[in-house]
Formats: C-alpha cells, structure tokens, sequence
C-alpha cells in the first residue's frame, strides 16, 4: 500500500514532533514518541506522558529494552485495546528496528559495556544516539499505524 504524500508529510511531522520533545530534555524516549502520537489516537498526551515516566534508560534505568520502542508500544496498546493485536503489532517494530539499528537493547544502542565479573560499566562505540532511536521507533510506528488504521479489526 502506498501512502499518500499527506501522510508522508504527517508521518514526518510526528518523528520531528518526537525528536523535538526528546531534544528539549523534558521528554525520556519513551514519552517523546508516545506523546507525539497521544493526539493521534485521541489520548490524553498528560497521562500518556505520565504513563512513560518509568520506561526511560531502558525501561527504569536498566538499560534494557529501548524506551523508544515501549513508548510506540504504549500508543499501539492504546489504539487497539486488544493485547494479541498489540504484541503482534509491537513485534513489527520491535524487529524493523533491530535490523535498522542492530538492537532493541538500550546498553547496546549507547554502546555501554558491562564487564560480567565486576559490574563496572564502560562507554563503547554507540550503535544509535537515542535521538536517532527515538526518530526510528517514531518512523516504524508512523508506518504501521499508516497500514493499520487505528480501529481496524485485523492487525497481521
């Protein structure tokens, strides 16, 4: 399906939309990209913001998945309100993603490094600055969301 040029543009309003709330440093990559897309679904960009707040750093600063990607989960779950079609929708992300940026994981992204027998962390080469992960998740939920208008009974 190809999209029309009004929703390319409107695709790319909502990434720099994310991007922007990212660089402002008010907004964890988990709440950048749901609250760009909050208006999109009809939800409430403050709860939605406050429903992020624990997801930044790799869901609570465990650097373990990207925030970026549970914040397009949250506005998937949202939308749909059905959690099959949620996960399979997540999972389309969640895969595009990875093979874009080589990992959904948050340490890897930042290329931190944790040395298994003492704990000590270290900075290694990045794989994606959070910016750029945030703009993906963004891009990713723009298409998807594109492909499977919000309502629509049968999400692959």
């Amino acid at each position: 399906m190809s999209e029309s040029p009004s929703s390319q543009i409107e695709a790319k309003a909502l990434v720099q939309e994310a991007v922007n709330l990212k660089a402002s440093g008010k907004y964890n990559c988990a709440q950048a990209v749901a609250c760009a897309f909050a208006p999109v679904i009809g939800a409430d960009k403050e709860q939605i913001y406050n429903a992020a707040n624990a997801f930044g750093h790799g869901m609570g600063c465990l650097e373990a998945t990207c925030g970026a990607l549970v914040g397009a989960g949250l506005i998937i779950g949202t939308a749909t309100k059905d959690r099959v079609k949620s996960m399979k929708g997540v999972s389309v992300i969640l895969k595009r993603f990875e093979e874009r940026n080589g990992s959904t994981i948050c340490k890897k992204l930042k290329g931190i490094n944790v040395d298994p027998e003492t704990g000590a962390m270290t900075a290694g080469k990045p794989l994606r600055a959070c910016n750029l992960c945030v703009a993906d998740s963004a891009e990713f939920l723009a298409d998807f969301l594109s492909v499977n208008p919000i309502g629509q009974s049968d999400i692959p």
